[in-house]
């Protein structure tokens, strides 16, 4: 049984991985790409803190050999998985909000920083973290330091596949890339082909833009991290292997 993998290259390998635990072909289609900035970093030594919502992030402030820079901040991830790229990555004292945007403002409010926070984000980012600090008092920081560049068009071979029913489902991680999908199929597919797909979300949002272009909803997820999309990959396989 095999499943798609539409996250960046980085980001998609442990997926991939997990997949394979358990007994689920993962088929790799990165729809994102990222390109690191070569935006001016600000100093250090003006802030109280670090927040980080993408390992993205994490990734390009070392591909530019600046993240030894700001390893004595304290760093306050979105989730588990980013807190836990940090503490790889050299930090020493990582606080996980273990959720979204929402809940990395409630953790950083609740620390009481007394000092401006540093957030390197996307080009593009899914919060303004900015905007939601300031309504609870805190002062942030926002320097882009990478952009996610959509893919245009979806291999031929995976267009085959999910054609004739080969991936069973399409595991979606992000709204970009769920419009990124839903565009690199344009009209590749015919109507009972989109239905015939499930498509697994980590959010009624990625869902959305899917579900009106026609494909099935297979599931969205509990919570808003990986272990969650694994529990619904495994539902989806237990289905199709019941039926």
């Amino acid at each position: 049984m095999k499943m798609l993998v539409t996250r960046p290259l980085a980001d998609a390998q442990g997926t991939m991985r997990r997949l394979e635990l358990l007994d689920i072909e993962p088929v790799a289609a990165p729809l994102l790409v990222k390109q690191v900035l070569d935006t001016p970093l600000p100093k250090a030594d003006q802030f109280a803190a670090m927040a980080v919502s993408s390992t993205n992030a994490l990734r390009a402030l070392a591909e530019r050999d600046a993240l030894h820079n700001y390893r004595h901040l304290p760093v306050y991830a979105v989730g588990d998985r980013t807190a836990m790229q940090a503490v790889g990555m050299g930090f020493s004292n990582v606080t996980s909000a273990a959720g979204g945007f929402v809940e990395l403002v409630d953790v950083l409010a609740e620390a009481k920083l007394g000092g401006p926070i540093f957030y390197p984000s996307a080009q593009t980012p899914s919060g303004d973290l900015g905007t939601m600090m300031s309504a609870v008092g805190g002062t942030v920081v926002t320097t882009p330091v990478y952009a996610m560049v959509a893919v245009t068009e979806m291999p031929q071979g995976i267009v085959q596949d999910i054609a004739d029913g080969s991936i069973v489902a399409a595991l979606l991680f992000s709204r970009r890339t769920a419009t990124s999908f839903v565009n690199a199929l344009a009209d590749r597919l015919s109507p009972e082909q989109r239905s015939a797909l499930s498509v697994l979300c980590i959010s009624d949002a990625v869902a959305e833009p899917l579900v009106r272009a026609g494909f099935s909803l297979g599931g969205v997820s509990e919570r808003p991290d990986e272990e969650s999309m694994m529990s619904l990959a495994l539902t989806i396989a237990r289905a199709r292997n019941a039926s």
